[in-house]
């Protein structure tokens, strides 16, 4: 079974002839213990494009050291990467499938296979307080590496590498960067050995253009695409591992493309992005399955836990175990399927498509500051509607989608209003949240009718979970309330 460490590491460029500082003056090391030698040796899997290293993931199966085995790094943000690793097994053709399956939603099927061999002679000094614990750990590799698309080609460089320790602390590795750099060592340009073998076939830059803050309303929505296309991503392991929370940001992040796709439908043609979001309506309604499920179980179980425990009669708790864990793993199994489906693969073939080249309406030149206010306050005007029509269950939950598009909408507008966006979006996620709980209400209340009946059927008492229905309707009604307060409240967004 795999495990996974955090790794906080920073790579630096040594010049020939140019030795490490001393490194033991440092405040709060007490030794620095060392050098030891090590060597490694690593083969690294990619595609034949090198989509992994693209993406700026390494997998590699190593041996020598003190972890050998399979490592694939995830990046998590600045000098921190994610390192999930199995034991090394048998030399193989191909990576472990745990592995390969947490880079799919990059390699979307395409094999495996080596593309690189990297060996290191390394050096390796550990800094620690004086109670022995390691707060930093300074290494220096002399690398030689072989690109396999052309074995005739080797490269070598020696690099030094300062990562931070259980007991250290970012500070102490800028007070190293500041040591090495008087000694004249710098920041490496790459990030891992592989980039570096491998410069010349990765793109030198990014044809991305137009960041958050663009002038145009094109750069903003665009900027605003890639950012959800960013955190499917990032979310799509994180579902395979079954982390907490992990389905809802996914869910979250093809809602909120969508969204934008149909709010600025004026912006990026809609008649070009209808088939995906389509397609992103699929993926979050299989999503939806194992999320709703999450949902309502925690719900019932805190429910439970604030009742009398008089009022809880029989096995309550272990009839929702029974009634959840069956349809939890079942829907879990479902999301992970479809994200190793052929249809989820040209999913993100086409979001790839629309963040890399958006088919821009006349409308997307023209200055955000213009063009964004009056299609957030269409987007209102859609909402407006659905609360006045609003006259039952079905009427609310309308609103709601309407409410979370708005919300969604105004969060693209974010950068270019500022506050003045911030807080308005703030508003509409109260008037979302307020009609989100009425929602899980109508949802929750034929399920504890179901789990009622059952009970009965089954021979034990039904009489809790008979409670906790009229529980719900009593908060639905509150709510209702509450929402009827709020929604004045609310107001036409003023972005202008």
């Amino acid at each position: 079974m795999a495990r996974s460490v955090h790794e906080t590491e920073r790579k630096y460029e040594a010049p020939e002839g140019v030795g490490l500082p001393e490194l033991t003056g440092l405040p709060g090391v007490a030794a620095a213990a060392g050098p030891e030698e090590q060597r490694l040796e690593a083969v690294y899997y990619d595609t034949s494009d090198l989509r992994l290293a693209r993406a700026g993931l390494t997998l590699r199966r190593r041996t020598g050291g003190d972890d050998a085995g399979w490592h694939l790094k995830l990046p998590v943000g600045g000098d921190t990467r994610e390192e999930v690793r199995l034991p090394p097994g048998r030399a193989a053709k191909h990576p472990p499938r745990e592995l390969g399956s947490l880079v799919q939603v990059h390699t979307r099927g395409t094999e495996l296979a080596p593309v690189a061999r990297i060996r290191t002679t390394r050096h390796r000094w550990q800094l620690v307080d004086d109670r022995g614990r390691l707060l930093v750990e300074v290494v220096e590799d002399l690398v030689t590496a072989q690109d396999t698309a052309d074995d005739s080609r080797v490269e070598s460089w020696r690099e030094i590498e300062v990562e931070l320790g259980e007991r250290g602390d970012t500070g102490l590795l800028d007070r190293v960067e500041a040591l090495l750099a008087k000694s004249g060592i710098a920041r490496s340009r790459s990030s891992a050995k592989l980039t570096r073998l491998l410069a010349g076939r990765l793109p030198s830059g990014t044809s991305r253009g137009g960041g958050a803050g663009g002038t145009t309303a094109g750069d903003v929505v665009r900027a605003y695409l890639r950012e959800q296309a960013d955190a499917i991503k990032h979310q799509d392991p994180r579902v395979r591992r079954r982390e907490e929370d992990a389905v809802h940001q996914l869910r979250v992040a093809t809602r909120r493309m969508r969204s934008a796709l149909q709010a600025f439908g004026a912006v990026v043609a809609r008649d070009r992005t209808r088939e995906l979001t389509d397609e992103l309506k699929w993926l979050a309604g299989v999503l939806g399955e194992a999320r709703d499920l999450e949902v309502l179980r925690d719900r019932f179980e805190r429910a439970v836990d604030g009742l009398d425990e008089e009022l809880v009669l029989g096995p309550v708790r272990a009839q929702l175990t029974r009634y959840f864990a069956p349809k939890e793993v079942a829907a879990q199994e479902a999301a992970v399927a479809a994200l190793d489906s052929p249809r989820y693969f040209a999913l993100l073939d086409a979001v790839d498509a629309l963040v890399e080249d958006p088919p821009f309406t006349p409308l997307g030149a023209r200055k955000a500051t213009k063009v964004l206010p009056d299609l957030v306050a269409r987007t209102y005007r859609r909402l407006a509607k659905r609360v006045a029509a609003a006259d039952d269950d079905t009427g609310l939950h309308e609103a709601r989608k309407s409410a979370k598009r708005l919300r969604y909408s105004v969060e693209v507008a974010e950068p270019v209003f500022g506050k003045r966006g911030k807080a308005y979006r703030d508003r509409v996620k109260e008037v979302q949240t307020l009609l989100g709980e009425h929602q899980d209400g109508v949802v929750a209340r034929p399920v504890l009718r179901e789990l009622g009946a059952r009970a009965q059927l089954d021979g034990e008492n039904g009489f809790t979970f008979g409670l906790l229905h009229g529980l719900e309707a009593g908060a639905a009604r509150q709510v209702e309330e509450r929402f009827a307060a709020t929604w004045p409240e609310l107001g036409r967004p003023r972005l202008k």
